[in-house]
């Protein structure tokens, strides 16, 4: 369990912080700026859940989701073929492959429901879901970060699978919470013109 007995430290304070293998890199290295929008992602999921009372179903898969991306910035935060997290009797915290597979059953499970699609669907409907898809998208920058982070050093592949599920466990739930599609916003090609 982790306890914290200070908020702040003032150790960031010259731009730089501590991954969890204790060493210290810029507020701006591509590992901290991939686990920064991951928690990006979790605090607009908060924000969906708000609209999502009175749907126990729902509410529950996100908080789950909520809990995995913790589990996924554990997993950023401490780099592949860490000494001191090897040291440590548990080792360093990893998304693991029954995460990924979680989320492809329940991504099959709502999308099995819902109404085909004819067109590309504009974020909006209800307030749930125009949340959800903001959450979309900033989980796709987290993976394009990931991504590019894990071509320069290695990053455990069940995170990268894990994020790509993500964004389109995302999607088919926005598209539940609009009335299992019917209330998606559909675009129009060159209906502004």
């Amino acid at each position: 369990m982790v306890q914290l007995t200070r908020i702040y430290t003032r150790g960031g304070d010259a731009g730089e912080t501590s991954l969890g293998s204790g060493a210290r890199v810029a507020k701006y290295d591509r590992r901290v700026a991939a686990y920064g929008t991951v928690d990006e992602t979790n605090a607009v999921i908060g924000i969906a859940r708000l609209h999502t009372t009175g749907n126990e179903q729902v509410d529950a898969m996100l908080a789950r989701i909520q809990n995995d991306l913790f589990d996924l910035g554990a997993d950023l935060c401490t780099p592949e073929g860490n000494a001191r997290a090897a040291a440590k009797q548990e080792g360093a915290l990893r998304i693991v492959a029954a995460q990924v597979e979680r989320l492809e059953a329940e991504i099959d499970a709502i999308n099995a429901d819902l109404a085909p699609l004819n067109s590309f669907i504009l974020p909006g409907g209800t307030a749930a879901a125009a949340h959800l898809h903001l959450a979309r998208t900033i989980a796709r920058r987290a993976e394009r970060l990931m991504v590019e982070l894990a071509a320069s050093e290695p990053v455990n592949p069940a995170a990268l699978q894990y994020i790509n599920r993500l964004s389109d466990h995302f999607f088919v739930l926005a598209r539940h919470l609009n009335d299992g599609g019917s209330a998606d916003v559909l675009w129009v090609p060159g209906d502004t013109r």
